[in-house]
């Protein structure tokens, strides 16, 4: 039977990192942690639930994650956040895959946010792909956009069953992540020389909270469908705003 090599990207995951372990026991054979520079007892949770830990310097998603499937004992990887785990569907799903294992599997993911599963907003389904053959997918990307690149034409089969992905535990955490995730998405699109023009800087926040809560919904998850559609306008608009800073700086140093 084929085996399968967990591999989980993980720094200051203390919160989490028992819950996306046990989700794997019994699916995996192998789990490894990536870990790249926890402060915390990530490492020991870890290691004490009998994943092998691997540390490392961070550098960039798609690198860090590409480290981890090099280490892996097996070429079939399933690629998990540290914030993630598998629903009890999702296991059995692989369980009855994995006697015939082979190429590549999607499946959706679910998010809970501040304690409540998110159903719209264009947050679900939100399909995923975490279960390759890594002879033939890799991840690759820079920044905030790393993505699993594979051979086109190839056959992607879908999994029932939800990841679940324990994402923002409050309304602060959500916005420290956007001011943080923010920098880096300006500095690709700085890099990838792009340009944002005044009109798209005003435009375009009121167009993501219009897709966001009427389009896809968000006003059916309550109060926090709101605020997701809120914070996720206010996302786009300091992105661009950084950007527009950081070439107005450059011409400034020039």
């Amino acid at each position: 039977m084929p085996k399968i090599s967990a591999v989980i990207i993980a720094r200051n995951e203390e919160n989490h990192i028992e819950r996306c372990i046990k989700s794997l026991q019994g699916v995996a054979d192998e789990i490894l942690v990536v870990d790249t520079g926890s402060v915390d007892r990530t490492i020991g949770l870890a290691m004490s639930l009998g994943a092998e830990v691997l540390a490392i310097e961070w550098q960039g998603y798609a690198r860090s994650k590409n480290i981890g499937n090099e280490r892996a004992s097996y070429d079939h990887i399933l690629s998990l956040d540290a914030d993630e785990a598998l629903s009890p569907e999702l296991r059995e799903a692989i369980l009855a895959e994995k006697p015939r294992l082979g190429g590549l599997y999607r499946f959706n993911r679910l998010t809970n946010y501040c304690g409540q599963w998110i159903r719209h907003c264009g947050w679900y389904p939100d399909p995923k792909l975490r279960l390759f053959d890594r002879r033939i997918a890799r991840w690759e990307g820079e920044f905030v956009h790393e993505s699993l690149q594979y051979e086109r034409g190839l056959e992607v089969k879908q999994l029932p069953g939800d990841l679940l992905h324990y994402s923002f535990e409050s309304l602060n955490d959500h916005l420290r992540r956007v001011n943080h995730y923010s920098d880096l998405a300006a500095r690709e699109i700085i890099e990838q020389g792009r340009h944002i023009s005044a009109g798209k800087l005003w435009l375009s926040p009121p167009l993501k909270f219009f897709k966001s809560y009427i389009l896809k919904q968000g006003w059916r998850d309550g109060f926090y469908g709101l605020c997701i559609s809120a914070i996720s306008a206010f996302d786009v608009f300091i992105r661009y705003a950084k950007v527009r800073e950081g070439v107005i700086g450059m011409k400034d140093e020039g």
